[in-house]
């Protein structure tokens, strides 16, 4: 193979996760679940959370309606992605939010890295042949890490959700999301 080939060999391979067929984790729940990999042809859209963000919590009511108005067209899922957090921190943490989704177990942080998350909450929104369409802001309640308005004004989420169920290409502007670092994260 002549050194062009292997050059772009060298970039399909990564351009694409290797482990993203492979990935699996468990929800606290006990169930296997592999969030990379698209069912029934549906795109997939990951919330990264923390028990430990404060920021979170005023997220949740969002997270929850999104979850009801388009998990019929989509598989979503909640990731608890601190790597300190446990199971039964996670439990709780999902008994007390309400989420209306699967919870994963992502301590190892495999998900987080390979979707590139940073910061939660933050949502990933992938298509169905598991490419990030989305990454960033649910919305614009958060203008800064501390820095909250009294109500939302945009939709950044809602919006992508719109033009990929649509088959519109993903927005330009993808505003990254305000909150809490993700810790262990270099």
């Amino acid at each position: 193979m002549n050194l062009l080939a292997r050059l772009a060999a060298l970039s399909l391979s990564l351009s694409a996760p290797a482990f993203a067929a492979e990935l699996v984790l468990t929800a606290i729940d006990g169930t296997q679940h592999t969030p990379l990999v698209a069912k029934d042809g549906k795109p997939v859209l990951l919330f990264f959370v923390s028990p430990f963000c404060s920021t979170t919590k005023a997220f949740v009511a969002e997270m929850n309606q999104i979850t009801a108005d388009h998990g019929s067209k989509m598989t979503v899922y909640i990731v608890q992605c601190d790597p300190e957090v446990t199971r039964d921190v996670a439990i709780e943490h999902a008994t007390i939010s309400g989420f209306q989704a699967p919870v994963l177990m992502d301590t190892a942080q495999e998900l987080t890295k390979g979707v590139q998350a940073t910061i939660t909450p933050e949502s990933v929104l992938l298509t169905p042949a598991g490419e990030v369409y989305y990454r960033g802001r649910i919305n614009d309640l958060y203008l800064g890490p501390t820095k909250r308005q009294r109500a939302a004004t945009t939709s950044d989420l809602r919006d992508a959700i719109a033009s990929l169920l649509a088959g519109k290409p993903a927005p330009e502007a993808q505003e990254p999301a305000q909150g809490c670092k993700i810790s262990g994260l270099k």
